[in-house]
């Protein structure tokens, strides 16, 4: 009987890992919205956080012309948005 409350507690403590670790997915785009490369090829991705989603570019001078200007590069978003 003692064993059905530690069960019911690691399910409780497995499930809110789950959670955590979904709500951290970061914003995952396959290409830069910015220049249309692989994000990634050229090393490290570079995020920053955009209304609230983390956002990958290419590279910093990239991040630099999104910052200037984000609404010229909105479609891009909308279109690497993973539902």
């Amino acid at each position: 009987m003692r064993s059905i409350p530690a069960l019911l507690l690691l399910a409780i403590i497995s499930s809110v890992g789950c959670l955590r670790a979904e709500d951290a997915k970061p914003y995952p785009p396959a290409t830069c919205p910015v220049s249309g490369e692989k994000v990634g090829e050229m090393g490290p991705p570079v995020t920053i956080d955009y209304q609230g989603k983390k956002v990958a570019f290419c590279c910093d001078s990239c991040v630099a012309k999104f910052q200037k200007d984000p609404a010229k590069y909105q479609a891009k978003l909308s279109a690497n948005a993973k539902p």
